[in-house]
Parts: C-alpha cells; structure tokens; sequence
C-alpha cells in the first residue's frame, strides 16, 4: 500500500511556499553547468520538449530562445502560477498544463524530447512500497510521448552541501540505478552550486527547504557558495 504524500515537507512546499523555492532555485548553478550538460546529452535547438514536474519553470526558462517549443506540466497549481508569472513579467514563451506525470495528456511522438528535473525522485518517498513500478510507468509515458530518434533526460540531486556527489538516501540510490540499469540511461555528473550574498542569507534562503541541519552547516562553513551536485540522465528512444 503507497504512503499518502499529503503530509511530505516538500509537497507542502509546493503548494504554499512557490515564490520561495523559485527564489532559492534562481541562486542555483551559479556557473552555468547545466545547459552545457543538456546540450551534450542532446541538440536542443528548435527541438518540440516536454518538461515534467516543471515547477516554477526552471527548465523552461533555462531552454526559452534554444528550443523550438517548451511545456512544462505539473500537477501543483502554486507551481504553475508562479511559472506564468514568471513568464509573463519575462515576456517570455513556454506553455503550462495541469496534468499527472504518470498520465500524459499529449499523443505518441508528440515531442522530440521528454525532460523531468527534480521530479520523479520524489516518488520513492511518496510510494515507497512501490515506486519502482511507478517509476517505470512514468518513463514509460515519457517514452511513448517521445518520437523515435527523440531523447529522454532526467535530472536528479546529487547532493546540497556535500563534498562529493552521491544519492542522499538508499532509495534514490536504487532509482539511480533503475535508470541506468533496466531503462539504459546514461548519466553525466553536474556541479550546480548555489551563490548568495552572504551565508546568513545561503542559511536562510535553502533552509526552509532542506531542512536546519543544512543551514547550520551553512553558518560553520561560512558558506556564500553552497555546494551542489547535480546527476543528468539521458537516453534515445
């Protein structure tokens, strides 16, 4: 039986706290690292994508102006709203859609490729007595809104405030390994640090969202500059 994610810190987040998480997220990879890591994975330009788990609008307002068409689906109306605000204070161009990972509403081959950035993981705390089988229906619907020749891409965390990379838990450990494993992705290793003005102001802003023990560590290290790791997966279909 799945767990109800109803109570899940970072689903509350989602729905209540939208402003703040895109703040904090807009201070994230301060080097520029992930566009390059996308660019190498697969040719974007004038590419039809579909972004999962869109959030805030992260991945579309990383890829406004390179592909030819961006939408960014997510179920957490917060999330979306905060995305159209961001696009249209930006003049910017991606389409929103409310929908569920697991039920895309688009036809097969509709895109050219399928991106999900910090999205899917959540399912191995939201289902964990089955989020291998959930995991696999998710990509499965990536793959089948995905035209031949096209490329799926997933982006998962590393690591905030760790030395080196790795999966933080056990679970993301398994379905990192899932990708690699039963669905053949290939995966790059980013480092896509946060950088504020100061470390009162890392604590405060990344804290909310990755608990006390990180800001802590934040206010001992001095850290302006909050390291960060980031996986790229990518496949062809």
């Amino acid at each position: 039986m799945s767990q109800d994610p109803e109570s899940d810190h970072f689903l509350k987040i989602y729905r209540t706290q939208a402003a703040a998480y895109h703040h904090m997220i807009a201070a994230e990879d301060v080097d520029g690292n992930l566009l390059p890591a996308l660019q190498t994975a697969v040719s974007l330009g004038g590419k039809r994508v579909l972004d999962l788990g869109s959030g805030t609008g992260r991945i579309p307002i990383l890829l406004d102006g390179i592909a030819g068409q961006v939408i960014g689906l997510d179920l957490q109306l917060a999330m979306l709203a905060e995305s159209r605000h961001l696009r249209d204070s930006k003049r910017r161009h991606w389409e929103l859609v409310c929908a569920n990972m697991p039920n895309l509403p688009f036809a097969r081959a509709a895109f050219e490729v399928a991106v999900s950035g910090w999205a899917i993981g959540h399912t191995c705390s939201w289902s964990p007595q089955d989020w291998p089988a959930r995991v696999d229906g998710i990509l499965a619907e990536m793959s089948r809104v995905t035209s031949p020749g096209g490329a799926l891409i997933v982006i998962e965390t590393l690591g905030t405030g760790v030395d080196y990379p790795h999966a933080p838990t056990q679970a993301l450990s398994r379905y990192y390994q899932q990708l690699e494993t039963r669905w053949g992705f290939q995966r790059q290793v980013v480092q896509t640090d946060y950088q504020f003005d100061s470390p009162a102001t890392a604590a405060a802003s990344t804290a909310f969202f990755f608990g006390p023990a990180l800001g802590k560590k934040i206010r001992a290290n001095s850290w302006a500059r909050v390291p960060e790791w980031t996986g790229v997966w990518h496949r062809q279909v």
